[in-house]
């Protein structure tokens, strides 16, 4: 079954208000990045950009930092492809800790980077679940190339500019920076996904979970 987009963000929110008393609440002031606490649901199909965008403002509003314009970390391939570092505003970003994770996109893609286990922490605080944790859900899904910029045309990593639940594939990263056998471990790229399914996502570690910045 596939919901609209209006549909879907309004079933986020409405699950967020009902999230248990004590999580952490990020403040206006200070987060400017976060992991996804969840995905919309539907593997790789996150309703295109807008939809991803949307997720990321639904996410940030129920956390207290809805008063920013949030920016999923997503590229997307073919005609008219976008670079996810173009997307995401000029920093600098702290997590929802007040860590700084970079300072600007050029810091944001330069060795060594300050995203890890640590510091990649979801919209209420939250460590994110990586490898060795039960379920591992470290491969965040980003489309994108070590640089932050997009495939060649005719490379599809990103199911379709995240359209696509079921055949394709999508490039992910690693925010805990480990469990590649090639040690090819960076927080926005690491291998593709077995396929753009829930199960596929789930299969090779991961659960949908996306990067958001604040664009403002």
């Amino acid at each position: 079954m596939h919901l609209s987009l209006s549909t879907r963000v309004c079933l986020i929110a409405t699950t967020l208000a009902f999230a248990p008393v004590g999580v952490a609440v990020a403040q206006d002031s200070a987060m400017g990045f976060f992991v996804t606490s969840v995905g919309p649901g539907d593997g790789a199909n996150l309703g295109g950009l807008d939809g991803a965008d949307a997720h990321c403002q639904a996410l940030a509003e129920a956390a207290g930092a809805g008063g920013k314009t949030w920016r999923a970390y997503l590229s997307t391939s073919g005609d008219g492809s976008v670079n996810a570092r173009d997307r995401i505003g000029s920093g600098p970003w702290a997590n929802a800790k007040g860590v700084e994770i970079a300072a600007s996109v050029e810091e944001l893609h330069t060795e060594p980077n300050k995203i890890n286990k640590e510091t990649a922490l979801d919209e209420n605080g939250n460590t994110v679940k990586g490898r060795g944790d039960d379920p591992n859900q470290h491969d965040i899904l980003t489309g994108t190339q070590q640089d932050g910029t997009a495939f060649p045309a005719g490379e599809d990593r990103t199911c379709s500019n995240w359209t696509s639940n079921g055949e394709g594939s999508a490039m992910v990263g690693h925010h805990d920076l480990i469990g590649n056998p090639q040690n090819i471990n960076f927080w926005n790229f690491s291998h593709p996904s077995r396929g753009c399914s829930q199960e596929n996502l789930v299969g090779t570690g991961g659960a949908g979970l996306f990067y958001c910045f604040a664009a403002n």
